[in-house]
């Protein structure tokens, strides 16, 4: 494992620090995590912001694809579950980047399936995709990461009160 002062900076409820978090555990690189308020970028985090996988790229397994296209293409692919949300072309073998776009998402659907007492990743009507959620979600660098949805849903009804009414 690597040792050293690497330092996470954001809130434990943000999709962005899940990514991170969880992509520092696939690779073996302990970390301080340093919690900030939700919606605030400090001077040290705008400062400090490297990706993962370039910065420690002979620790543990490429998340992203060795060949410059296929990064292209995970990368394109990522921004278009930041954007969308709600489709992906997953990597079966092992967690890449785009399981880590798509995942760090999986505990905010919870929240929304509590919410509104439906499922959103129903094993009958999305087989696939509930079991890719299910493999991410128990996978050792996934599991302690993700966040407990009632925890998660009360810190929801804080953020967005007026949802509530």
């Amino acid at each position: 494992m690597v040792t050293g002062d690497v330092k996470l900076i954001g809130s434990w409820a943000s999709v962005f620090v899940m990514r991170a978090r969880i992509a520092l555990n696939l690779k073996s690189i302990s970390y301080e995590f340093l919690q900030e308020t939700y919606g605030t970028k400090s001077e040290l985090l705008v400062k400090s912001n490297p990706y993962i996988d370039e910065a420690w790229s002979s620790y543990g397994s490429s998340i992203l694809p060795s060949q410059p296209y296929d990064r292209a293409i995970a990368r394109f692919w990522a921004a278009y579950v930041d954007d969308k949300q709600w489709e992906a072309v997953l990597q079966r073998d092992h967690i890449g980047y785009l399981d880590i776009a798509l995942g760090s998402f999986l505990g905010w659907w919870r929240v929304v399936e509590l919410d509104a007492n439906h499922k959103l990743l129903d094993e009958t009507k999305t087989p696939s995709l509930f079991k890719w959620a299910e493999r991410f979600c128990n996978d050792p660098a996934v599991k302690p990461l993700m966040p407990d949805t009632a925890k998660l849903a009360e810190f929801a009804r804080k953020l967005f009160p007026k949802r509530q009414a």
